[in-house]
């Protein structure tokens, strides 16, 4: 097995879309448009993924209600 790394690059203008799969307790989160990137993420995995973009986004400087 691989331990390949896959790298998305997150701008402004790149279409972010979720979609709650409630009856498997996770939501999709779907990148770009002809050749989507998704992100899988489990109901219980929710807070701790908010929790590593919120130490992101306050690392560099990012302001708002958002990250306090």
């Amino acid at each position: 097995m691989s331990n390949a790394m896959v790298r998305l690059h997150v701008t402004d203008d790149l279409p972010i879309r979720a979609y709650p799969q409630t009856f498997a307790d996770r939501v999709e989160i779907r990148f770009g448009k002809a050749f989507p990137v998704v992100l899988v993420v489990e109901k219980d995995s929710i807070n701790r993924l908010r929790s590593a973009l919120q130490d992101g986004g306050i690392a560099l400087g990012v302001e708002g209600d958002e990250w306090e």
